[in-house]
């Protein structure tokens, strides 16, 4: 028999910092989904929560609740025989690296049904970046999701509307209460994803840094050991990667020249050295926590599987399974193209790059309207940057901070001015920190 409880007596238990029982927890969850609990109701829930916080264990009732409010896909029925695993990012400017993620791990032998987001802000969206390639399906129906995870190995996709659906509208009102930040509720959100993906492992890409959603090392720590703890207690194993977003991740930022960049990785032309050490560490770790390989072995698998061109060929029939150009390897000017004006951005003294505030360099492909203010702003995928530099990188009339895709005239003097305003110069080379931080396991929390 279901318990009957009132919305506002939950609201001040938790207000007053009282713990919630597991049935509390989900008639919360019930009443968001069937929308009988107001938004003024979820508001002052996830307020209350923002200020007191949730245990442990009402972390895991709030995931599980969340998981069970719509459909949990079952991959046992696919004949899949191999390991269904996927990795999450919390975001960062030129992160692409799901889409080169992806067909790695299905090259290595895993199944990597991936359930991807869109940008809001200055970090970008995965699904964005597909949707640049014409023809791309990020909607398949099931028969179609379903044949292509086992026939290719992974398949990059967006959100249903029946997956998790009391997280889509408890989001929509955190969105605009000033409640996102709540570790507890982040933690939640992400994890009722993935857990009605019904995935057998996950891996976390924890970002910190100035491109980060959390900045500061120990808050992106805490929300690894959150989501890891959660996770497993909800019975996906899981274990976080801390990496670092003080600076743009790879060559690109966009999304059509992010695709570029991501066909130039698989392809093994000119990767850049950050980028292949995060995507070797991610892709490695999959393959570990999914018992497809181990801590020795994985790292030698992911570059066997970049150097054979396996993996660049798993990517390129995925496009094609999922409407994509079926040349999109060989031909990415026809079907990728960026905007008409080309220009150098150039440092206003010679020196080096000592510090980079990276979100504004995500904000520089919002000014060109390659990102959103709003979640129903349209995109132009053909605007972006590249040839970005890194921290330590020598400056001058030759070595410009980027070269800017821009529309319009106007669009470019902003982003250029952006672009500039995010870069600190000194007259000597600054030491460099590591891209890969802290591993968080179940045992280190």
């Amino acid at each position: 028999m279901t318990e009957n409880f009132f919305p506002q007596e939950i609201i001040r238990k938790k207000r007053d910092a009282q713990p919630l029982t597991e049935a509390e927890v989900q008639f919360m969850v019930r009443g968001i989904t069937d929308n009988s609990i107001s938004e003024g109701q979820i508001a002052a829930f996830a307020m209350a929560v923002f200020f007191r916080d949730m245990s442990m264990d009402e972390r895991v009732w709030l995931t599980r609740a969340m998981v069970n409010s719509g459909d949990v896909m079952d991959w046992s029925k696919a004949d899949l025989n191999r390991p269904v695993v996927d990795k999450h990012s919390t975001g960062g400017v030129g992160d692409k690296v799901s889409l080169m993620l992806a067909p790695i791990v299905a090259a290595c032998g895993g199944a990597v049904p991936m359930i991807s987001g869109r940008g809001l802000g200055h970090t970008g969206g995965t699904l964005d970046k597909l949707d640049s390639v014409p023809g791309y399906n990020t909607a398949p129906d099931p028969e179609l999701l379903t044949k292509v995870v086992k026939n290719i190995g992974c398949a990059i996709i967006g959100q249903t509307s029946d997956l998790a659906p009391a997280d889509k509208r408890f989001y929509a009102t955190r969105d605009v209460t000033a409640t996102v930040e709540s570790i507890a509720l982040i933690t939640a959100s992400i994890l009722s994803k993935k857990l009605a993906a019904g995935l057998d492992a996950l891996v976390m890409d924890v970002k910190f840094g100035s491109g980060a959603f959390k900045e500061k090392y120990e808050d992106a720590e805490s929300l690894a050991k959150s989501i890891v703890t959660v996770a497993n207690g909800a019975g996906m194993p899981t274990t976080a990667i801390l990496t670092d977003m003080n600076e743009v991740l790879g060559h690109t930022a966009g999304n059509a020249i992010e695709v570029r960049e991501t066909i130039d990785f698989l392809m093994g032309k000119a990767p850049d050295p950050r980028l292949t050490e995060v995507v070797v560490a991610l892709c490695a770790e999959m393959l570990v926590i999914s018992g497809i390989a181990d801590a020795t072995t994985a790292p030698l698998a992911v570059r066997g599987a970049l150097n054979s061109g396996s993996a660049a060929e798993r990517f390129a029939q995925m496009i094609a399974a999922l409407g994509g150009p079926t040349d999109l390897m060989t031909n990415p000017d026809t079907h990728l193209p960026l905007a008409p004006i080309r220009r150098d951005v150039i440092a206003p003294k010679r020196g080096f790059i000592s510090q980079i505030n990276t979100r504004n360099m995500g904000v520089a492909v919002m000014d060109l309207g390659g990102g959103r203010h709003r979640a129903s702003d349209p995109i132009d995928y053909g605007v972006g940057l590249s040839n970005i530099k890194g921290i330590g990188a020598k400056l001058g009339p030759r070595n410009p901070i980027a070269t800017i895709f821009a529309r319009t005239e106007d669009q470019a003097d902003a982003a250029e001015a952006r672009i500039l305003s995010a870069i600190t110069i000194a007259d000597t080379a600054p030491l460099t920190g590591p891209v890969i931080g802290t591993k968080i396991t179940l045992e280190d929390v």
